[in-house]
């Protein structure tokens, strides 16, 4: 049976082959009743498919080679030629359809956030934070069906192809998931973080917070306010 171009938020089909590290936490969230804004995944398979579509699978690998730049192995040439070959090529039509609709399905086709989520993120022992790309703010269909193409080639960053390497991940095994949801024009954001990550403290929480949107916080264009708390139970 053929996979869907697109699944809601909330699919129950959230394994991590399937939506990838982001789309399953968040799917999980929906169906426990957490205030989540509204949106729809594009699933790994749509990202398999067009690449399979496309020959270019073997293309990818061959590229996704490092180069010696200044003495040190450098990827980001084998990046930027991969981000091309994504480029050249386009959604199918009925990729194109499925994401539009899904997209003027939102009430008032609101400003999206088109955001990442690869099956390989959000291990227990592997973190893809920051390596492969949110795109912020955007509206109109076609937009956002772009947006999901440049996720799917961010698969492919310089960062992420090197931290795959280093942790001896087969680049044959990954591929890239895609979450649209609607944009919230927040006072105040921040990063919860279940385990204090400069000392690996199980029992402390730490909550990152700052002005404005999260990328902020995330990209690290600001300083955040910083605030510990203990777990409790």
């Amino acid at each position: 049976m053929s996979m869907s171009i697109t699944v809601p938020l909330d699919t129950n089909d959230n394994d991590l082959e399937v939506v990838g590290g982001k789309g399953r936490s968040l799917s999980k969230l929906v169906r426990a009743g957490f205030d989540v804004p509204d949106g729809f995944q594009v699933p790994t398979e749509t990202y398999r498919r067009f690449v399979a579509d496309n020959d270019l699978q073997e293309r990818i690998l061959e590229l996704a080679k490092p180069t010696i730049h200044e003495g040190a192995i450098s990827f980001e040439q084998a990046s930027a030629d991969i981000a091309q070959l994504f480029a050249e090529h386009e959604l199918s039509v009925e990729q194109l359809t499925a994401i539009c609709a899904a997209y003027n399905e939102l009430p008032g086709q609101p400003p999206v956030a088109v955001r990442s989520s690869a099956n390989a993120e959000d291990l227990p022992d592997l973190s893809f934070a920051g390596q492969q790309e949110t795109f912020l703010n955007v509206s109109g269909a076609e937009e956002v069906a772009a947006a999901v193409k440049r996720c799917w080639a961010s698969l492919w960053t310089a960062q992420a192809i090197n931290y795959r390497h280093e942790m001896d991940i087969d680049h044959r095994a990954v591929a890239m998931g895609v979450v649209v949801q609607e944009m919230v024009a927040s006072e105040v954001s921040g990063i919860l973080f279940t385990a204090n990550p400069v000392n690996g403290d199980r029992s402390e929480m730490i909550v990152n917070s700052s002005f404005g949107l999260g990328e902020a916080v995330v990209s690290g264009q600001v300083t955040p306010d910083t605030y510990v708390k203990p777990r409790e139970g």
